[in-house]
């Protein structure tokens, strides 16, 4: 097996594999459109030049990158994929100097094992703006958001750019509050 970037002849294997996972409401859709417009952002595990497992590093701004779109194929699961997808789109962050990493997942324990820890989503105001309010489950989002620091991380005073918006953090709050 090979990890190694996304090709455009891998475009169409990726929407499968993601599609199936969708089905079930446990990854966004994606269209073919979007992963080419992404692709440089993808990862994926070759085996014998069949993708198995995909995962994409989306930058959200200067101090934050998502984890999105990882899947494995259901019969490659507990082979160590997944983890090796997640510790190279790290390493890119890391590459990148972003200070932290996040995932969205149903998945707490896999992302524990990978270093990750829970957050409250309210922080998360640049995601909420800029994709969960296009989301279906927007406001009342079920999965689990989760952040691992890389080495570029450091507390600070939180620039002005980086509050909460008023709105997103009100409507969050309010779907919450019920």
């Amino acid at each position: 097996m090979m990890l190694r970037k996304a090709k455009l002849r891998d475009v169409d294997r990726i929407f499968d594999l993601l599609q199936a996972y969708a089905k079930e409401g446990l990854l966004l859709p994606r269209t073919r459109q979007s992963i080419c417009e992404s692709l440089s952002s993808f990862f994926v595990v070759d085996q014998e030049g069949e993708v198995v497992a995909t995962a994409a590093l989306h930058i959200l701004g200067d101090d934050l990158a998502e984890i999105r779109s990882l899947a494995v194929v259901k019969e490659q699961h507990g082979k160590g994929l997944g983890k090796l997808l997640v510790n190279r789109l790290f390493e890119e962050a890391q590459e990148l100097e972003i200070p932290r990493v996040l995932a969205l997942t149903y998945q707490q324990a896999f992302f524990e094992r990978c270093a990750f820890v829970i957050v409250d989503k309210a922080v998360l105001h640049r995601k909420i703006w800029k994709d969960c309010i296009h989301c279906k489950k927007f406001p009342l989002c079920d999965e689990i958001a989760m952040v691992r620091a890389t080495t570029f991380y450091q507390e600070a005073e939180p620039q002005e750019d980086t509050e909460p918006d008023d709105a997103v953090s009100d409507v969050y709050m309010d779907s919450h509050a019920m």
